[in-house]
Protein backbone atom coordinates (compact mmCIF):
# COMPACT_ATOMS: atom_id res chain seq x y z
CA UNK A 1 0.00 0.00 0.00
CA UNK A 2 1.55 3.46 -0.87
CA UNK A 3 2.30 5.68 1.42
CA UNK A 4 -0.34 8.41 2.50
CA UNK A 5 0.20 12.22 2.34
CA UNK A 6 -1.62 14.80 3.81
CA UNK A 7 -0.99 17.94 1.67
CA UNK A 8 -3.45 20.47 3.70
CA UNK A 9 -1.15 18.89 7.12
CA UNK A 10 2.59 19.39 5.23
CA UNK A 11 4.93 20.90 8.03
CA UNK A 12 7.68 22.01 6.66
CA UNK A 13 8.46 24.91 8.59
CA UNK A 14 5.18 26.99 8.25
CA UNK A 15 3.88 29.03 10.99
CA UNK A 16 1.04 31.54 11.20
CA UNK A 17 1.64 35.24 9.74
CA UNK A 18 2.53 37.07 12.63
CA UNK A 19 3.33 34.59 14.65
CA UNK A 20 6.78 34.11 16.09
CA UNK A 21 8.89 31.08 15.90
CA UNK A 22 10.69 32.25 19.41
CA UNK A 23 7.08 32.00 21.08
CA UNK A 24 6.59 28.10 19.97
CA UNK A 25 6.67 25.18 22.64
CA UNK A 26 8.49 22.20 21.94
CA UNK A 27 8.17 18.74 22.61
CA UNK A 28 10.91 16.27 22.34
CA UNK A 29 8.87 13.09 22.75
CA UNK A 30 5.25 11.82 23.63
CA UNK A 31 4.85 8.01 25.22
CA UNK A 32 1.25 6.62 25.64
CA UNK A 33 1.12 3.78 28.42
CA UNK A 34 -1.55 1.05 28.97
CA UNK A 35 -1.36 -1.56 31.61
CA UNK A 36 -0.79 -5.15 29.46
CA UNK A 37 -3.30 -7.00 31.86
CA UNK A 38 -6.45 -5.00 29.59
CA UNK A 39 -5.52 -5.50 25.80
CA UNK A 40 -2.78 -8.54 26.03
CA UNK A 41 -4.15 -12.01 25.06
CA UNK A 42 -2.86 -15.17 23.57
CA UNK A 43 -1.74 -15.37 20.01
CA UNK A 44 -4.78 -17.02 18.45
CA UNK A 45 -7.16 -14.26 20.26
CA UNK A 46 -8.37 -11.28 19.56
CA UNK A 47 -9.67 -8.41 22.57
CA UNK A 48 -12.76 -6.38 22.01
CA UNK A 49 -13.25 -3.63 20.81
CA UNK A 50 -10.90 -4.15 17.91
CA UNK A 51 -10.67 -0.45 17.56
CA UNK A 52 -10.64 1.08 21.16
CA UNK A 53 -10.95 4.54 22.46
CA UNK A 54 -13.34 7.26 20.60
CA UNK A 55 -14.29 5.21 17.06
CA UNK A 56 -17.56 5.41 17.16
CA UNK A 57 -20.59 4.37 13.77
CA UNK A 58 -18.01 1.91 11.74
CA UNK A 59 -18.71 1.09 8.58
CA UNK A 60 -17.27 -1.44 6.86
CA UNK A 61 -16.16 -2.80 3.00
CA UNK A 62 -14.15 -5.68 1.31
CA UNK A 63 -12.02 -5.52 -1.77
CA UNK A 64 -10.49 -9.26 -2.57
CA UNK A 65 -8.63 -10.11 0.80
CA UNK A 66 -8.78 -6.38 2.25
CA UNK A 67 -11.22 -4.66 4.50
CA UNK A 68 -11.90 -1.34 5.21
CA UNK A 69 -13.22 0.47 7.28
CA UNK A 70 -14.21 4.24 8.58
CA UNK A 71 -15.83 5.53 11.36
CA UNK A 72 -17.52 9.06 12.83
CA UNK A 73 -15.24 11.94 13.14
CA UNK A 74 -17.36 14.74 14.52
CA UNK A 75 -15.48 18.19 14.36
CA UNK A 76 -12.07 16.53 14.54
CA UNK A 77 -9.75 16.84 11.78
CA UNK A 78 -8.44 15.79 9.68
CA UNK A 79 -11.91 13.67 9.70
CA UNK A 80 -13.11 10.18 8.49
CA UNK A 81 -10.54 8.25 9.60
CA UNK A 82 -9.74 5.14 7.27
CA UNK A 83 -8.28 1.62 8.75
CA UNK A 84 -7.18 -0.95 6.84
CA UNK A 85 -6.98 -4.78 7.87
CA UNK A 86 -6.85 -8.18 6.39
CA UNK A 87 -7.41 -10.69 9.23
CA UNK A 88 -10.35 -8.18 10.76
CA UNK A 89 -8.95 -7.77 14.06
CA UNK A 90 -5.43 -6.33 13.50
CA UNK A 91 -6.50 -2.27 11.98
CA UNK A 92 -3.85 -0.04 10.58
CA UNK A 93 -4.83 3.43 10.32
CA UNK A 94 -4.02 4.50 6.95
CA UNK A 95 -5.56 8.06 5.96
CA UNK A 96 -8.40 10.07 6.53
CA UNK A 97 -10.70 11.16 3.26
CA UNK A 98 -11.41 14.49 4.68
CA UNK A 99 -8.02 15.81 4.85
CA UNK A 100 -8.28 19.72 3.67
CA UNK A 101 -10.50 23.02 4.23
CA UNK A 102 -11.52 22.71 0.80
CA UNK A 103 -13.99 20.04 1.52
CA UNK A 104 -15.89 21.20 4.38
CA UNK A 105 -15.46 23.74 7.15
CA UNK A 106 -16.33 23.24 11.33
CA UNK A 107 -15.54 26.58 11.73
CA UNK A 108 -17.47 27.02 15.07
CA UNK A 109 -19.03 24.06 16.01
CA UNK A 110 -19.16 21.91 19.08
CA UNK A 111 -16.82 18.95 19.38
CA UNK A 112 -19.88 16.70 18.67
CA UNK A 113 -21.44 18.63 15.44
CA UNK A 114 -19.67 17.58 12.16
CA UNK A 115 -19.32 14.75 10.73
CA UNK A 116 -21.98 11.58 11.82
CA UNK A 117 -22.15 8.29 10.66
CA UNK A 118 -20.61 7.04 7.21
CA UNK A 119 -20.84 4.17 5.07
CA UNK A 120 -18.13 2.87 3.08
CA UNK A 121 -18.69 0.49 0.17
CA UNK A 122 -16.71 -0.73 -3.16
CA UNK A 123 -18.03 -1.06 -6.11
CA UNK A 124 -16.83 -1.73 -9.16
CA UNK A 125 -13.26 -0.16 -8.78
CA UNK A 126 -14.17 2.55 -7.40
CA UNK A 127 -14.53 3.45 -3.19
CA UNK A 128 -17.79 5.42 -2.18
CA UNK A 129 -18.11 7.19 1.11
CA UNK A 130 -21.37 8.72 2.23
CA UNK A 131 -22.19 10.67 5.24
CA UNK A 132 -23.39 13.81 7.06
CA UNK A 133 -21.75 17.22 7.54
CA UNK A 134 -24.14 18.23 10.85
CA UNK A 135 -24.36 22.03 10.40
CA UNK A 136 -21.99 22.60 8.21
CA UNK A 137 -23.42 21.44 4.62
CA UNK A 138 -25.16 18.31 5.01
CA UNK A 139 -25.12 15.02 3.03
CA UNK A 140 -22.21 14.22 1.08
CA UNK A 141 -20.46 11.36 -1.26
CA UNK A 142 -16.70 11.30 -1.33
CA UNK A 143 -15.15 8.83 -4.07
CA UNK A 144 -11.33 7.00 -3.99
CA UNK A 145 -9.78 4.38 -6.12
CA UNK A 146 -7.42 3.64 -3.16
CA UNK A 147 -8.61 4.30 0.01
CA UNK A 148 -5.81 5.36 1.62
CA UNK A 149 -6.77 8.65 -0.17
CA UNK A 150 -6.52 10.90 -1.84
CA UNK A 151 -9.97 11.12 -1.43
CA UNK A 152 -12.34 13.39 -4.18
CA UNK A 153 -14.27 17.00 -3.52
CA UNK A 154 -17.49 16.43 -1.62
CA UNK A 155 -20.55 16.11 -4.21
CA UNK A 156 -23.19 17.57 -2.36
CA UNK A 157 -27.13 15.98 -1.58
CA UNK A 158 -29.55 18.79 -0.83
CA UNK A 159 -32.72 16.46 -1.71
CA UNK A 160 -31.15 14.04 1.29
CA UNK A 161 -32.06 15.47 4.78
CA UNK A 162 -31.55 13.89 7.75
CA UNK A 163 -28.42 11.78 9.16
CA UNK A 164 -26.93 8.56 8.81
CA UNK A 165 -26.92 7.85 4.97
CA UNK A 166 -26.13 4.51 3.46
CA UNK A 167 -25.39 3.54 -0.23
CA UNK A 168 -26.42 0.44 -1.54
CA UNK A 169 -25.55 -1.18 -5.15
CA UNK A 170 -28.00 -3.82 -6.36
CA UNK A 171 -27.34 -6.50 -8.50
CA UNK A 172 -29.66 -4.92 -11.38
CA UNK A 173 -26.90 -1.82 -12.34
CA UNK A 174 -29.19 0.51 -9.66
CA UNK A 175 -28.11 2.45 -6.62
CA UNK A 176 -29.99 3.48 -3.78
CA UNK A 177 -29.11 5.89 -0.67
CA UNK A 178 -31.17 5.15 2.61
CA UNK A 179 -31.03 7.35 4.86
CA UNK A 180 -32.63 8.64 8.97
CA UNK A 181 -35.06 11.73 8.33
CA UNK A 182 -38.17 12.93 9.84
CA UNK A 183 -41.21 10.54 9.47
CA UNK A 184 -44.13 11.70 7.20
CA UNK A 185 -46.52 14.11 9.13
CA UNK A 186 -45.96 15.45 12.75
CA UNK A 187 -43.74 13.52 14.56
CA UNK A 188 -45.94 11.74 17.06
CA UNK A 189 -43.51 11.48 20.29
CA UNK A 190 -40.07 13.00 20.91
CA UNK A 191 -37.27 10.72 18.78
CA UNK A 192 -40.08 9.46 16.17
CA UNK A 193 -37.80 9.17 12.92
CA UNK A 194 -38.45 7.63 9.41
CA UNK A 195 -35.85 5.85 7.30
CA UNK A 196 -36.25 7.02 3.57
CA UNK A 197 -34.62 5.97 0.28
CA UNK A 198 -33.99 7.76 -2.34
CA UNK A 199 -32.66 5.65 -6.32
CA UNK A 200 -29.24 7.12 -6.72
CA UNK A 201 -27.74 7.97 -10.83
CA UNK A 202 -24.21 6.90 -10.75
CA UNK A 203 -23.64 8.84 -13.86
CA UNK A 204 -25.07 12.39 -12.60
CA UNK A 205 -23.99 11.77 -8.85
CA UNK A 206 -27.70 12.63 -8.16
CA UNK A 207 -30.61 11.23 -6.73
CA UNK A 208 -33.22 10.24 -8.84
CA UNK A 209 -36.34 12.61 -8.46
CA UNK A 210 -39.43 12.23 -6.85
CA UNK A 211 -37.81 8.41 -6.11
CA UNK A 212 -37.98 9.13 -2.36
CA UNK A 213 -39.59 6.06 -0.45
CA UNK A 214 -40.78 5.61 3.30
CA UNK A 215 -39.26 1.99 4.43
CA UNK A 216 -39.80 1.97 8.09
CA UNK A 217 -42.08 4.52 10.03
CA UNK A 218 -40.85 4.99 13.90
CA UNK A 219 -39.14 1.48 14.32
CA UNK A 220 -40.01 -2.09 14.90
CA UNK A 221 -43.14 -1.27 16.08
CA UNK A 222 -44.30 2.15 15.98
CA UNK A 223 -47.33 1.40 18.80
CA UNK A 224 -44.06 1.16 21.12
CA UNK A 225 -43.03 4.48 20.11
CA UNK A 226 -39.94 3.21 19.32
CA UNK A 227 -36.75 6.04 19.11
CA UNK A 228 -34.37 7.04 16.94
CA UNK A 229 -34.27 4.83 14.42
CA UNK A 230 -31.29 5.22 12.40
CA UNK A 231 -27.81 4.41 10.93
CA UNK A 232 -29.32 2.28 7.83
CA UNK A 233 -27.39 0.06 6.17
CA UNK A 234 -29.31 -2.53 2.75
CA UNK A 235 -28.01 -5.63 1.97
CA UNK A 236 -29.32 -8.41 -0.95
CA UNK A 237 -28.75 -11.84 -0.12
CA UNK A 238 -30.16 -15.40 -1.33
CA UNK A 239 -32.96 -13.47 -3.27
CA UNK A 240 -33.65 -10.79 -0.07
CA UNK A 241 -33.28 -7.31 0.52
CA UNK A 242 -32.11 -6.83 4.40
CA UNK A 243 -32.36 -3.85 5.87
CA UNK A 244 -30.60 -3.33 9.35
CA UNK A 245 -31.12 -0.40 11.72
CA UNK A 246 -29.73 1.02 14.61
CA UNK A 247 -32.52 1.61 17.21
CA UNK A 248 -32.83 3.47 20.70
CA UNK A 249 -30.34 5.97 20.58
CA UNK A 250 -26.70 5.44 21.51
CA UNK A 251 -26.62 5.25 25.40
CA UNK A 252 -28.29 2.48 27.19
CA UNK A 253 -30.96 1.50 25.44
CA UNK A 254 -29.28 0.87 22.05
CA UNK A 255 -30.11 -2.23 20.00
CA UNK A 256 -30.01 -3.22 16.38
CA UNK A 257 -32.87 -4.08 14.69
CA UNK A 258 -34.01 -6.13 11.08
CA UNK A 259 -36.13 -5.96 8.18
CA UNK A 260 -36.53 -7.63 4.83
CA UNK A 261 -38.21 -7.94 1.67
CA UNK A 262 -38.22 -9.30 -1.33
CA UNK A 263 -38.75 -6.34 -3.70
CA UNK A 264 -37.73 -2.67 -3.00
CA UNK A 265 -41.26 -1.53 -4.21
CA UNK A 266 -42.76 -3.81 -1.30
CA UNK A 267 -43.00 -3.21 2.40
CA UNK A 268 -39.84 -4.21 4.93
CA UNK A 269 -40.91 -6.26 7.29
CA UNK A 270 -39.24 -6.40 10.93
CA UNK A 271 -37.80 -9.90 12.21
CA UNK A 272 -39.96 -11.74 14.85
CA UNK A 273 -37.01 -11.74 16.95
CA UNK A 274 -35.82 -8.77 17.11
CA UNK A 275 -33.26 -6.61 18.44
CA UNK A 276 -30.15 -8.79 16.90
CA UNK A 277 -27.72 -7.11 19.49
CA UNK A 278 -28.57 -5.13 23.02
CA UNK A 279 -26.97 -5.07 25.81
CA UNK A 280 -30.05 -3.01 27.43
CA UNK A 281 -31.13 -6.19 29.41
CA UNK A 282 -28.22 -6.94 31.40
CA UNK A 283 -27.30 -4.92 34.43
CA UNK A 284 -24.61 -2.37 35.31
CA UNK A 285 -22.18 -2.83 37.48
CA UNK A 286 -20.70 -6.38 35.91
CA UNK A 287 -17.54 -7.78 35.16
CA UNK A 288 -16.10 -7.11 31.64
CA UNK A 289 -19.22 -4.61 30.92
CA UNK A 290 -19.93 -3.79 27.21
CA UNK A 291 -22.67 -1.92 26.96
CA UNK A 292 -24.82 0.57 24.45
CA UNK A 293 -24.41 -1.94 21.27
CA UNK A 294 -25.74 -1.69 18.14
CA UNK A 295 -24.86 0.99 15.11
CA UNK A 296 -23.96 -1.98 13.37
CA UNK A 297 -22.24 -3.05 9.60
CA UNK A 298 -22.12 -6.66 8.36
CA UNK A 299 -19.63 -8.19 5.92
CA UNK A 300 -18.85 -11.34 4.53
CA UNK A 301 -15.35 -12.78 4.36
CA UNK A 302 -13.75 -14.61 0.95
CA UNK A 303 -14.62 -17.88 3.33
CA UNK A 304 -18.15 -17.16 3.10
CA UNK A 305 -18.26 -16.56 7.09
CA UNK A 306 -20.36 -13.50 7.85
CA UNK A 307 -19.29 -10.71 11.05
CA UNK A 308 -20.63 -7.46 12.40
CA UNK A 309 -19.02 -4.42 13.36
CA UNK A 310 -20.95 -2.45 15.74
CA UNK A 311 -20.18 0.29 18.26
CA UNK A 312 -20.13 -0.09 22.06
CA UNK A 313 -18.90 1.06 25.33
CA UNK A 314 -16.74 0.06 28.11
CA UNK A 315 -18.38 1.39 31.06
CA UNK A 316 -16.58 1.77 34.70
CA UNK A 317 -18.89 2.25 37.77
CA UNK A 318 -22.58 2.37 36.37
CA UNK A 319 -22.19 4.02 33.05
CA UNK A 320 -19.35 6.48 32.91
CA UNK A 321 -16.89 6.01 29.79
CA UNK A 322 -13.79 8.16 28.95
CA UNK A 323 -12.97 6.49 25.85
CA UNK A 324 -16.14 7.16 23.79
CA UNK A 325 -17.81 5.19 21.73
CA UNK A 326 -15.74 1.83 20.50
CA UNK A 327 -15.47 -0.53 17.29
CA UNK A 328 -16.13 -4.08 18.12
CA UNK A 329 -16.33 -7.10 16.16
CA UNK A 330 -18.67 -10.24 16.56
CA UNK A 331 -19.75 -13.51 14.18
CA UNK A 332 -23.19 -13.22 12.52
CA UNK A 333 -24.75 -16.28 11.67
CA UNK A 334 -28.20 -16.56 9.29
CA UNK A 335 -30.99 -18.35 11.20
CA UNK A 336 -33.62 -19.28 9.17
CA UNK A 337 -33.05 -16.62 6.57
CA UNK A 338 -32.52 -13.46 9.21
CA UNK A 339 -28.71 -12.71 10.78
CA UNK A 340 -28.45 -12.95 14.61
CA UNK A 341 -25.52 -11.46 15.79
CA UNK A 342 -25.96 -11.75 19.56
CA UNK A 343 -29.26 -13.31 21.52
CA UNK A 344 -30.69 -10.70 24.17
CA UNK A 345 -29.49 -11.04 27.49
CA UNK A 346 -26.38 -12.55 26.31
CA UNK A 347 -23.07 -10.57 27.32
CA UNK A 348 -20.57 -9.35 24.52
CA UNK A 349 -17.69 -11.55 24.97
CA UNK A 350 -14.57 -9.18 25.28
CA UNK A 351 -12.13 -12.11 24.16
CA UNK A 352 -12.68 -14.31 21.46
CA UNK A 353 -10.60 -17.00 19.25
CA UNK A 354 -9.32 -15.04 15.98
CA UNK A 355 -11.45 -15.01 12.31
CA UNK A 356 -8.12 -15.57 10.48
CA UNK A 357 -5.34 -16.47 13.03
CA UNK A 358 -2.65 -17.69 10.20
CA UNK A 359 -3.45 -14.01 8.23
CA UNK A 360 -1.66 -11.10 9.31
CA UNK A 361 -1.90 -7.91 8.88
CA UNK A 362 -0.51 -4.88 10.10
CA UNK A 363 -2.06 -2.44 13.01
CA UNK A 364 -1.24 0.66 14.63
CA UNK A 365 -0.51 0.65 18.09
CA UNK A 366 -3.65 1.96 20.49
CA UNK A 367 -2.13 1.16 23.91
CA UNK A 368 1.36 1.42 24.33
CA UNK A 369 3.74 3.63 22.36
CA UNK A 370 6.05 6.65 22.01
CA UNK A 371 6.51 9.34 19.27
CA UNK A 372 10.19 10.94 19.37
CA UNK A 373 8.82 13.51 16.04
CA UNK A 374 11.69 12.20 13.57
CA UNK A 375 9.96 12.47 10.87
CA UNK A 376 8.79 15.92 9.07
CA UNK A 377 5.33 14.75 8.85
CA UNK A 378 3.08 14.68 11.76
CA UNK A 379 2.01 11.19 12.26
CA UNK A 380 -1.65 10.07 11.55
CA UNK A 381 -2.83 9.21 14.88
CA UNK A 382 -2.76 13.10 15.69
CA UNK A 383 -6.03 15.03 15.09
CA UNK A 384 -6.79 18.29 15.89
CA UNK A 385 -10.13 20.59 16.91
CA UNK A 386 -12.46 21.60 14.22
CA UNK A 387 -9.42 23.59 11.51
CA UNK A 388 -7.29 21.89 8.99
CA UNK A 389 -4.83 24.99 9.76
CA UNK A 390 -1.91 23.12 10.91
CA UNK A 391 0.43 26.22 9.79
CA UNK A 392 1.28 26.45 14.11
CA UNK A 393 3.17 22.85 13.79
CA UNK A 394 6.53 22.32 13.05
CA UNK A 395 8.86 19.28 13.23
CA UNK A 396 12.34 20.01 13.14
CA UNK A 397 14.90 18.42 14.72
CA UNK A 398 13.20 15.47 16.41
CA UNK A 399 10.95 17.87 18.16
CA UNK A 400 7.47 19.00 17.07
CA UNK A 401 7.34 23.20 17.77
CA UNK A 402 3.58 24.22 18.56
CA UNK A 403 3.36 27.81 18.37
CA UNK A 404 0.67 29.33 20.19
CA UNK A 405 -2.93 30.47 18.98
CA UNK A 406 -4.50 32.59 20.95
CA UNK A 407 -7.81 30.31 21.39
CA UNK A 408 -7.79 28.75 24.96
CA UNK A 409 -9.07 25.27 24.94
CA UNK A 410 -12.66 26.58 25.84
CA UNK A 411 -12.89 28.32 22.29
CA UNK A 412 -15.31 26.87 19.06
CA UNK A 413 -12.35 28.69 17.01
CA UNK A 414 -8.92 27.37 16.21
CA UNK A 415 -6.66 26.27 18.80
CA UNK A 416 -3.31 24.77 19.23
CA UNK A 417 -3.98 21.58 19.84
CA UNK A 418 -2.80 17.98 18.89
CA UNK A 419 -4.66 14.65 20.61
CA UNK A 420 -5.02 11.17 20.23
CA UNK A 421 -7.62 8.99 21.28
CA UNK A 422 -7.83 7.74 24.88
CA UNK A 423 -8.20 3.81 24.38
CA UNK A 424 -8.54 2.52 28.17
CA UNK A 425 -9.56 3.48 31.15
CA UNK A 426 -6.39 3.10 32.74
CA UNK A 427 -3.78 4.71 31.13
CA UNK A 428 -0.34 7.44 31.46
CA UNK A 429 0.48 9.83 28.88
CA UNK A 430 3.72 11.80 29.46
CA UNK A 431 5.80 14.07 27.42
CA UNK A 432 9.18 16.22 27.86
CA UNK A 433 8.83 19.97 26.86
CA UNK A 434 10.80 22.89 26.70
CA UNK A 435 9.38 26.41 26.90
CA UNK A 436 10.60 29.22 24.90
CA UNK A 437 12.09 32.69 26.82
CA UNK A 438 9.21 34.74 26.50
CA UNK A 439 6.57 35.02 28.88
CA UNK A 440 2.74 35.11 28.25
CA UNK A 441 3.01 31.22 26.50
CA UNK A 442 1.77 27.95 28.28
CA UNK A 443 2.78 24.53 27.16
CA UNK A 444 1.38 21.27 28.09
CA UNK A 445 -0.56 17.89 28.45
CA UNK A 446 -4.85 17.80 28.07
CA UNK A 447 -7.27 15.69 28.57
CA UNK A 448 -9.92 16.84 26.53
CA UNK A 449 -13.51 15.89 26.03
CA UNK A 450 -15.35 19.31 24.74
CA UNK A 451 -14.34 22.76 24.45
CA UNK A 452 -16.61 22.86 27.92
CA UNK A 453 -15.05 19.89 29.88
CA UNK A 454 -11.48 19.50 29.43
CA UNK A 455 -8.48 19.38 31.95
CA UNK A 456 -5.16 21.39 31.55
CA UNK A 457 -1.63 20.54 32.67
CA UNK A 458 0.75 23.51 32.02
CA UNK A 459 3.56 25.30 32.65
CA UNK A 460 4.97 28.96 31.99
CA UNK A 461 7.56 31.19 32.57
CA UNK A 462 6.77 34.09 34.78
CA UNK A 463 9.31 37.01 35.91
CA UNK A 464 8.80 35.22 39.44
CA UNK A 465 9.95 31.82 37.67
CA UNK A 466 8.75 28.55 36.54
CA UNK A 467 5.06 28.14 37.55
CA UNK A 468 3.48 24.23 37.06
CA UNK A 469 -1.02 24.64 36.69
CA UNK A 470 -3.59 22.48 36.65
CA UNK A 471 -6.62 24.02 34.95
CA UNK A 472 -10.43 21.96 35.16
CA UNK A 473 -12.99 23.45 32.76
CA UNK A 474 -16.60 22.09 33.77
CA UNK A 475 -19.34 23.26 31.94
CA UNK A 476 -17.40 25.75 30.34
CA UNK A 477 -16.56 27.37 33.55
CA UNK A 478 -12.56 26.52 34.47
CA UNK A 479 -10.49 27.27 37.39
CA UNK A 480 -7.22 26.62 38.60
CA UNK A 481 -7.30 23.54 41.06
CA UNK A 482 -3.54 23.43 41.31
CA UNK A 483 -0.10 25.58 41.22
CA UNK A 484 3.51 24.92 42.09
CA UNK A 485 6.37 26.75 41.44
CA UNK A 486 9.49 24.94 39.89
CA UNK A 487 13.52 26.66 41.61
CA UNK A 488 14.58 27.21 38.50
CA UNK A 489 13.96 30.03 36.04
CA UNK A 490 14.51 28.18 33.21
CA UNK A 491 14.91 23.99 33.39
CA UNK A 492 16.27 22.13 30.74
CA UNK A 493 13.31 20.53 30.13
CA UNK A 494 9.91 20.04 31.82
CA UNK A 495 8.41 16.80 32.29
CA UNK A 496 5.16 16.26 32.68
CA UNK A 497 2.58 13.45 32.57
CA UNK A 498 -1.22 12.68 33.34
CA UNK A 499 -2.52 9.29 34.49
CA UNK A 500 -6.21 7.89 34.33
CA UNK A 501 -7.65 5.24 36.82
CA UNK A 502 -11.52 5.05 35.85
CA UNK A 503 -13.04 7.90 37.63
CA UNK A 504 -9.59 9.23 38.44
CA UNK A 505 -7.19 11.59 37.27
CA UNK A 506 -3.31 12.48 38.08
CA UNK A 507 -1.02 14.97 37.75
CA UNK A 508 2.64 14.53 37.86
CA UNK A 509 5.90 16.52 36.98
CA UNK A 510 9.50 14.72 37.57
CA UNK A 511 12.18 16.39 39.12
CA UNK A 512 15.98 14.84 39.44
CA UNK A 513 14.22 13.84 42.61
CA UNK A 514 11.57 11.36 40.93
CA UNK A 515 7.95 12.03 40.00
CA UNK A 516 5.99 14.44 42.11
CA UNK A 517 2.14 15.02 42.58
CA UNK A 518 0.92 18.27 41.80
CA UNK A 519 -2.23 17.64 43.50
CA UNK A 520 -0.26 17.34 46.28
CA UNK A 521 1.72 20.63 46.19
CA UNK A 522 -1.36 22.51 46.47
CA UNK A 523 -3.48 23.42 49.21
CA UNK A 524 -6.95 23.06 47.19
CA UNK A 525 -7.37 19.82 47.49
CA UNK A 526 -6.66 16.71 49.82
CA UNK A 527 -6.49 13.95 47.64
CA UNK A 528 -3.87 13.50 44.75
CA UNK A 529 -6.48 12.59 42.50
CA UNK A 530 -9.02 15.19 40.50
CA UNK A 531 -12.85 13.91 39.28
CA UNK A 532 -12.42 12.00 35.65
CA UNK A 533 -16.16 12.02 35.47
CA UNK A 534 -16.35 15.01 34.50
CA UNK A 535 -14.47 13.42 30.59
CA UNK A 536 -17.19 11.00 30.41
CA UNK A 537 -19.14 11.27 27.71
CA UNK A 538 -22.53 10.33 29.58
CA UNK A 539 -21.40 13.23 31.98
CA UNK A 540 -20.22 15.33 29.87
CA UNK A 541 -22.71 15.23 26.87
CA UNK A 542 -22.53 14.57 22.84
CA UNK A 543 -21.19 11.80 20.98
CA UNK A 544 -17.30 12.08 21.60
CA UNK A 545 -14.62 10.54 23.67
CA UNK A 546 -11.39 12.08 25.23
CA UNK A 547 -8.20 12.68 23.58
CA UNK A 548 -5.33 13.58 24.99
CA UNK A 549 -2.27 15.72 23.80
CA UNK A 550 -0.34 18.48 23.70
CA UNK A 551 -1.35 22.20 23.95
CA UNK A 552 0.40 25.53 23.44
CA UNK A 553 -1.65 28.53 24.28
CA UNK A 554 -1.28 32.70 24.41
CA UNK A 555 -1.87 33.66 28.46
Amino acid sequence: MKKKVISALSLIGLYLPGASATDAVEFDWFRYDTPPALYEVEETQFKNPVLPGYYPDPSITRKGDDYYLVNSSFSYTPGLPVFHSKNLTDWKLVGYALDRASQTSFTGLGMSRGIFAPTLRYHDGVFYLITTAVDSGGNFILTATDPAGPWSEPVWLPEVGGIDPDIFFDDNGKAYIAHNDAPPGEPLYNGHRAIWLWEFDLTTMKVVPSSRKLLVNGGVDISQKPVWIEGPHIYKKDGWYYLTCAEGGTGPQHSQVVFRTRSLNDAFVPYQNNPILTQRDLPLPRPDAVDAAGHADFIQGPDGRWWSVFLATRPYLNDWYNTGRETFLLPMTWQTGWPMILPSGKPIPVTLPKPYPDIKSESTAFYSWREDFTDVELGLRWQGLRSFNRDWVHIQGGRMKLTPLREPLTSKGDVSYLGVHQSAAEYAVETEMYLPESTGVSGGLAAFQSEAFHYYFGARYTTAGTQLFVERTVDGKTSTVATHRLKAMQPEAITLRIRGDKERIYFDFRTSRGWTSMLEKTANTSSPAMDATWLSTNKAGGFVGTTLGLHSRKD
